[in-house]
C-alpha cells in the first residue's frame, strides 16, 4: 500500500484505513505500508518490527516542507526510492495498491478523483488575466500541480496492465471519457454505521449545539470538505440569501482559507449566519449539530460526508456531479441538485425541506435505513479483496508461463 498519509479526517484515507485494517485482521493479509504520516490506524507496527503472519508494517517515507507541488514531487520520488531500497533487502510484495497517482509501478489503483475532469471545472479560475497580479504565483503553482497529475494519469491510468477501481459510477464514466478505460471496476465508498447513526447523533445534539453556540430555534445547514469552491460553497452562500426568512445558520467545516470567503460573506450580508470550523477527528459533533446537510459540489468523485450525514439521520441535498448521488433515490432518501451552479434551484430544494417538517423527517429516516441496509465496510473490503486476489492470480499465472 502506497499512500502519502493515512488518517480518519479525510475521505480517501478513511476508505484505505477501513480496507487494510480488515484485510489484515479478518483475512490474514500482510501489508507493507509506505507513507509519510499515519494516524488512527489499528494494528500497525513501525519499520523494523514485522508481524509474523499478518498485519500492517509501516515504512516511514521522508517528507519536506514547502509548496504542495514540491512536496508531491518529493513524495513521489522518495516512496519509489524507499521501496527500491527495501526490495534489495527482501521486501517483495505480491501487489502494489495505491489511491491515485502515487507510483508508476502500481498493479491496482483506486481512483477517487480524475483530474482531467476536475481541470475542466476549474480552468476558467486559473486564467491569469481574470485575477489580480498578486495571486499569480498561487494560480501558477496550482496549474503546474494539476498538469503534473494529469500527466501521471495518462501515464498510469492508460496502462492496461494497471487495474483501476473507481469509487463511483461517475468516476468510471470519467475514466472512460478522458482516458479510454472501459474495464474499470466500481466499488462505492461506504460508512461505518456503528459509528455514524441517528441514535448517537441525537444523544449528542444538545451538548454539541451548546458547544457551538446555536440556539434551539436555529436551523443549521452543514457542509464539510476541503476545496470549498469545488464543494459549491459559493452557490450555498448565494442560496442562503434567499432564505433569510428562516432562522438559518451555516456551519462550514474544512481546512481552506476562510479569509478568502470573508468578503463574499460580508457582501451577501451573512456575517452573523456563517461559522467556519476547523476539521476534527470528532466529526460526529458536526453531524449532531446539523438539521440538514447540503453538498452542492461542482465536481466530486464521491463526497463521503453526504453518506455519513445520511447514516446519522440527516436529510441531504447532493449535487448530481457528486458520485454519491448514485446512492440516493431522489425525493425518497435525499434530494438531487441537478444544476450545482444554480443558487435559486438550491434555495428551492432547501426551502422544500425547511417548510415541510414531515417530509424532512421522512427523507432523513429513509436515508438512515438505506445506508444501514446497503452500506458496509465489510462488503466494500470483500469486493476489493476479490479484485486484488484475481489480479494476483493473473500475475502469478503470467509469471509461471514466462518462466
Amino acid at each position: 500500500m502506497v499512500s502519502p498519509f493515512l488518517d480518519r479526517q479525510h475521505g480517501t484515507e478513511v476508505c484505505i484505513i477501513e480496507q487494510i485494517e480488515r484485510l489484515a485482521r479478518n483475512h490474514g493479509w500482510y501489508i507493507e505500508l509506505y507513507a509519510q504520516q499515519v494516524a488512527q490506524l489499528n494494528g500497525v507496527s513501525a519499520n523494523g518490527s514485522a508481524p509474523e503472519d499478518s498485519g500492517i508494517r509501516w515504512h516511514r517515507v521522508s517528507d519536506i516542507r514547502g509548496p504542495h507541488l514540491l512536496k508531491f514531487i518529493w513524495w513521489f520520488c522518495a516512496n519509489h526510492w524507499r521501496r527500491w531500497r527495501d526490495l534489495r533487502v527482501g521486501v517483495r510484495p505480491d501487489l502494489v495498491y495505491t489511491p491515485g497517482t502515487n507510483c508508476l509501478d502500481a498493479d491496482a489503483v483506486v481512483v477517487h478523483i480524475v483530474f482531467h475532469a476536475f481541470y475542466q471545472q476549474v480552468r476558467e479560475q486559473l486564467l491569469l488575466r481574470r485575477v489580480p497580479l498578486k495571486t499569480w504565483p498561487r494560480l501558477i503553482h496550482r496549474k503546474l500541480y494539476y498538469r503534473l497529475i494529469m500527466f501521471l494519469e495518462r501515464r498510469i491510468y492508460r496502462n492496461p496492465r494497471v487495474s483501476l477501481i473507481a469509487v463511483s459510477k461517475l468516476i468510471a464514466r470519467q475514466l472512460q471519457s478522458f482516458l479510454g478505460r472501459s474495464d474499470v471496476v466500481v466499488i462505492p465508498n461506504t460508512v461505518d454505521t456503528l459509528r455514524f447513526n441517528p441514535e448517537i447523533c441525537r444523544a449528542r445534539r444538545l451538548e454539541s449545539r451548546k458547544h457551538f453556540h446555536f440556539a434551539d430555534n436555529e436551523l443549521v445547514i452543514l457542509l464539510i470538505g476541503n476545496d470549498w469552491k469545488a464543494k459549491g460553497l459559493d452557490v450555498l452562500l448565494k442560496a442562503a440569501v434567499s432564505l433569510q426568512d428562516f432562522p438559518l445558520r451555516l456551519m462550514i467545516v474544512g481546512a481552506d482559507d476562510r479569509e478568502l470567503y470573508r468578503p463574499l460573506v460580508q457582501r451577501l450580508g451573512l456575517l452573523d449566519k456563517v461559522s467556519f470550523e476547523c476539521p476534527s477527528a470528532d466529526v460526529l459533533q458536526f453531524y449532531a449539530v446539523a438539521d440538514l446537510y447540503v453538498g452542492p459540489s461542482l465536481q466530486d468523485s464521491f463526497n463521503l460526508p453526504i453518506l455519513e450525514a445520511m447514516a446519522c439521520g440527516l436529510p441531504v441535498i447532493a449535487s448530481s456531479q457528486a458520485g454519491v448521488s448514485d446512492e440516493i433515490t431522489d425525493g425518497q432518501t435525499g434530494l438531487i441538485l441537478h444544476d450545482p451552479s444554480d443558487d435559486q434551484l438550491l434555495a428551492g430544494l432547501i426551502r422544500r425541506l425547511l417548510v415541510d417538517n414531515h417530509f424532512r423527517q421522512r427523507i432523513a429516516s429513509a436515508a438512515a435505513a438505506s445506508v444501514r441496509a446497503n452500506c458496509s465496510w465489510d462488503q466494500n473490503t470483500a469486493k476489493t479483496r476479490e479484485v486484488l486476489e484475481k489480479l494476483f492470480l493473473q500475475r502469478k499465472s503470467a509469471d509461471q508461463r514466462s518462466s
